[in-house]
């Protein structure tokens, strides 16, 4: 892969095949942990670093693995990784791991990193896997930090509130836009509210770039 097509996967990656917006993967910690911003973000960095990690350690060790084992070695380079992530947030961030909760050691179970490790890692070369991987991850991360944004915003009234919790120093009340907020945004429902409202924002950006393609061309 040359220089541009790297670009051109993690672009891809961040728009048109985004694991949570467009193929739906790792759905249970996008929902339950983007009560705010600090926390999807925590959990982005965490399912990032996981992600591109594996992906350059299945392929490193793609010609090694016998087809009747390769899933279960997937899920133990994963859990090794994701508990490495873990005992890092512990030592370094244990504010914000108390906050994540079990949704740290239950990025082993997240289908989008076992699906790329499956799909890619497993048939490319190390370092075109681990674009792969970052571009997926990132794609991850940004739409649980545009999540959280959304429903800290609308839930709290407040914008990158408690991100002492990631930076340490003191207490962070973040920037007041309200004095109040609508509860429902921070509650379960209020999250698949602020999912269904960013993957419809996506398809109709889609539609209109496509009519404006399908335009340009019958000019032409």
């Amino acid at each position: 892969m040359t220089e541009r097509r790297y670009l051109q996967s993690v672009a891809t990656a961040l728009w048109r095949d985004n694991p949570g917006l467009v193929q739906l993967l790792g759905l249970c910690p996008l929902l339950a942990v983007t009560g705010s911003f600090v926390n999807g973000l925590g959990l982005g960095i965490a399912t990032l670093a996981v992600l591109t990690v594996s992906n350059g350690l299945v392929s490193a060790t793609r010609r090694f693995l016998q087809k009747e084992i390769r899933i279960p070695i997937y899920v133990l380079i994963i859990a090794s990784l994701v508990t490495c992530v873990e005992l890092l947030f512990q030592a370094f961030f244990p504010a914000l791991d108390r906050a994540l909760g079990i949704f740290i050691p239950l990025i082993v179970t997240n289908c989008a990193i076992v699906a790329r490790a499956e799909v890619f890692a497993s048939k490319n070369p190390v370092f075109s896997s681990i674009v792969d991987g970052f571009g997926m991850g990132l794609g991850f991360l940004l739409i649980l930090v545009t999540i959280g944004l959304i429903r800290e915003l609308v839930g709290q009234g407040t914008l990158f509130a408690d991100m002492h919790l990631l930076l340490g120093g003191e207490p962070f009340k973040g920037l007041v836009v309200a004095d109040a907020g609508w509860l429902i945004a921070i509650l379960p429902p209020g999250a698949f509210f602020a999912l269904a409202v960013a993957i419809a924002t996506k398809n109709s950006i889609d539609r209109r770039r496509h009519a404006r393609l399908r335009e340009r061309t019958g000019l032409r």
